[in-house]
């Protein structure tokens, strides 16, 4: 890299701690992707390099074996600092605008089959003569609704027992439960609220946890709590289902996403409906929602292997 040329990228990536405020971290991996792009270049000023430069230099990556989605990164790191280069010196174009990465295969999300998801959450994991602890409770409880409605973990986290306005230090609730309406009311991304019907199973696992279910510790009202009694956090989400998992003997890692995605296969399956299912989990376009439908061709070929004489 040259004097002038490293001048720049020192520049530049001052600019986006100062100026744009972003993380060091973040700074640290933009300092790596333009360092690379340099190498690619190989001494090149940084206005010399056109877009079928840029072209070249992604598919050298892709043939290294990055992913696309590594390379995509990396093209929208320079083709941010093109943009803030134009600022300094004569540029015609930014040479990274039109340039793609190599398109990824799609990875469809992992769905647990019918019979593992409710052996999963209806499976308790101690022995059958034991008393269930208050946490094995709170935990059948938080799984079978996450189950049950397909709530990201965050929204099942953020739920409280009824809606409660801001008070003082605490703020108003952005999810709760509405009992005897058989629902829960989330904030999902974007800040968009929806209501998510709630199981029978579900519910009744809820109640048997409320029988035991201490005041929080905080004053809020939250719905799930943790040890000491402070709302349940995602992580000790993740890595009480994981341990559950592991003692019921499921056939595979699980994590809370997983549930989701077994909720949106399974309704899937027995309705067909593309759009209710969309709602449910609240995504913004049905474009995230068809990732399913693949899913529910995978089952439908499963059972065709399986069952037709002439399959195999």
């Amino acid at each position: 890299m040259t004097d002038a040329a490293g001048s720049r990228t020192a520049a530049w990536l001052v600019h986006l701690a100062t100026q744009r405020k972003l993380s060091a971290h973040t700074v640290a991996a933009y300092g790596r992707d333009l360092h690379e792009l340099a190498r690619l270049a190989d001494g090149r000023d940084w206005a010399a390099i056109g877009s079928a430069d840029i072209r070249r230099y992604a598919s050298k990556l892709h043939a290294a074996g990055q992913d696309g989605r590594t390379i995509a990164r990396k093209l929208s790191a320079w083709r941010g600092f093109f943009d803030w280069l134009a600022e300094h010196v004569a540029l015609p174009v930014n040479p990274v605008d039109g340039v793609r990465a190599p398109k990824r295969a799609k990875s469809l999300p992992k769905a647990l089959s019918v019979d593992d998801a409710v052996q999963l959450v209806a499976t308790p994991a101690r022995k059958a003569a034991a008393a269930p602890t208050s946490a094995e409770l709170c935990n059948t409880a938080m799984f079978e609704l996450l189950y049950s409605s397909g709530l990201r973990v965050s929204e099942l986290c953020s739920l409280d027992l009824h809606y409660r306005k801001a008070d003082g230090a605490l703020p108003a609730s952005t999810g709760w439960l509405e009992r005897d309406n058989g629902e829960v009311i989330v904030t999902g991304k974007g800040n968009k609220m929806r209501r998510v019907p709630v199981g029978s199973a579900a519910l009744a696992a809820i109640d048997a946890w409320l029988r035991v279910r201490p005041a929080p510790a905080d004053g809020s009202a939250a719905l799930f709590l943790n040890e000491r009694g402070g709302r349940m956090a995602p992580r000790v989400v993740q890595t009480r289902l994981k341990a559950h998992a592991l003692a019921t003997g499921a056939p595979m890692h699980v994590h809370p996403h997983m549930l989701r995605h077994s909720f949106a296969s399974h309704v899937l399956q027995s309705s067909g409906d593309l759009r209710a299912v969309q709602e449910m989990l609240g995504h913004a376009s049905i474009t995230s929602t068809q990732v399913y439908t693949a899913l529910d061709f995978q089952h439908l070929a499963q059972v065709y292997d399986k069952a037709h004489p002439r399959a195999k």
